[in-house]
């Protein structure tokens, strides 16, 4: 009898996962007793990192897209199909074109996160986003033509991917209108809905002095509640306005409904154990990346790394092993200071981030992984 595992989602956590079950698992593969199957609706892989340089010209979308085909290992079979449907009890799937599987006997879920604006009267219609390839175009054109005024980048709903990408992008517009000659000309506020500048506490009390030394002005405790596009205010639940020339938005995000319909999370996330990644509800199924609530930040690194144990763990399972790898909650994040400045950290479970002092050649190391993503999508780094 062959083992069938199943991968759902094809974007970093779904596409590591099956080149590291490739790996993990070749003599198995080889003798026909195991198969690894990854399903996804999207023929390209996307390396969303790539939007927040589009709307400042240093990138165009298409760097950021490869064929799946290109990136995953001949020993996975690749399926271009949306799954409609999950039945953990008989584990069986349903799919809207038939081309996907219709059983597993293992099923790794990578779905992760969708794009709500709609959730938000009036977001859609009066903000800009680079979180969507189209959002970020649009954004470029609007800001090559922004020669003053009031830009206000308001962090609309939480949790969202990449979690500094937001103080990247208020960072990297200040140097990129310093260096254009129009900073006095255009004012910079930016928005986020708890009291302080990001959910985590040592990067809020690392980001905000930066801001104040930038002229960036900060608005906490601020929860948009609907976007007067004519008007160009904001409201939020708190009963204040904001008046913006030019609004860029983090819009909400939502997994998918295939999730909760399965009974596996609320809101499109799966509720996993934070360690081992499995999902609660039923037997045989894990979560990794965006799609599985554990509390740690929506980064392309945790899916790698929780890949890599999801790997482990299968393998081990699938030889009759007790599976003991654990996640200890590793993330690691670039963060852009400016367009040519950056710090990282690095932190998990038990070791809180303590960001490094920016510098040039923190931000040539981020372009750098950036060209060189394409490698630990197909497993080589």
């Amino acid at each position: 009898m062959t083992d069938h595992v199943v991968v759902v989602g094809g974007g970093t956590g779904g596409t590591v996962l099956a080149n590291d079950l490739a790996e993990r698992l070749e003599p198995e593969l080889a003798a026909g007793d195991v198969r690894v199957t990854i399903v996804t609706d999207d023929p390209d892989h996307v390396y969303k990192p790539v939007w927040l340089y589009v709307p400042f010209g240093q990138r165009e979308p298409a760097d950021g897209r490869r064929p799946l085909t290109e990136l995953v290992d001949d020993r996975v079979d690749v399926r271009i199909d949306r799954v409609t449907g999950i039945d953990t009890d008989a584990q069986r799937l349903e799919s809207r074109d038939g081309v996907a599987p219709s059983e597993y006997d293992y099923l790794a879920l990578a779905t992760g996160s969708t794009l709500a604006p709609d959730e938000i009267p009036g977001l859609a219609e009066g903000g800009h986003d680079f979180y969507s390839e189209s959002g970020s175009e649009t954004l470029r054109e609007e800001l090559l033509s922004f020669t003053e005024g009031h830009l206000v980048l308001s962090v609309v709903g939480t949790p969202h991917m990449c979690p500094a990408a937001p103080l990247e992008f208020v960072f990297m517009a200040d140097d990129w209108f310093r260096k254009r000659g129009l900073r006095e000309d255009v004012d910079i506020t930016y928005t986020y809905p708890i009291q302080r500048v990001h959910g985590n506490p040592h990067i809020a009390e690392w980001a905000r002095p930066r801001m104040d030394d930038r002229d960036i002005a900060v608005e906490t405790f601020f929860n948009a509640e609907s976007v007067d596009p004519d008007g160009q205010t904001m409201a939020t639940m708190e009963g204040d306005e904001l008046d913006y020339d030019l609004l860029v938005a983090i819009p909400p995000h939502r997994g998918i409904d295939l999730i909760e319909e399965a009974g596996l999370g609320d809101r499109g996330w799966v509720d996993v154990d934070k360690e081992t990644l499995e999902a609660e509800a039923a037997e045989n199924v894990y979560a990794l990346g965006d799609t599985a609530d554990t509390g740690v930040p929506n980064a392309g690194s945790v899916a790698h790394y929780q890949a890599g144990v999801v790997g482990q763990r299968l393998a081990s399972e699938l030889r009759g092993r007790p599976a003991t790898a654990t996640y200890d909650g590793k993330t690691l994040c670039f963060i852009e200071t400016g367009m040519d400045a950056a710090s990282f950290v690095e932190f998990d479970y038990e070791h809180p981030p303590s960001p490094a002092p920016p510098s040039q050649k923190i931000h040539w190391a981020k372009l750098a992984y950036n060209e060189s993503y394409w490698l630990t999508a197909r497993g080589l780094l």
